[in-house]
């Protein structure tokens, strides 16, 4: 499935270490998503609210269906990542720019998710 697929048909994003500090790029990035429409659940285990939506502490807390893994974490927490996003069954991985771990993507791939890695969602998303 191509990126602009991706964008189209998935609309739920969990945004794991999103940060409530409005000079962080997760915040801002966020913020463009959500006003385009996607339903945004922050996922940081420091924050209760960020945009206006409950925060919580880990994936598997999340009461309802996520679809996009949005993940604004240094690279070496990404393997933990990829096994919560699977547990959930998540559809897609979405690593930001800067966020790479092939091992990890690729086990994700394995699982069945379709997987971004090194790319900011708020570019891709403003070439559709």
């Amino acid at each position: 499935m191509t990126i602009p697929e991706l964008l189209e048909k998935y609309r739920t994003i969990a945004v794991v270490g999103l940060s409530s500090q409005r000079s962080r790029p997760s915040h801002s990035v966020t913020a463009y998503m959500q006003s385009q429409g996607y339903r945004i659940i922050p996922i940081n285990p420091h924050e209760t609210e960020v945009l206006g939506e409950r925060a919580y502490a880990r994936l598997q807390d999340v009461p309802e269906p996520v679809e996009i893994v949005d993940v604004f974490r240094r690279s070496e927490h990404v393997a933990v990542v990829v096994e919560d996003a699977i547990e959930i069954g998540a559809k897609v991985l979405w690593l930001q720019e800067g966020v790479v771990d092939e091992e990890a993507a690729a086990r994700a791939r394995r699982a069945g998710l379709e997987v971004v890695m090194d790319l900011c969602i708020l570019k891709e998303h403003m070439k559709i």
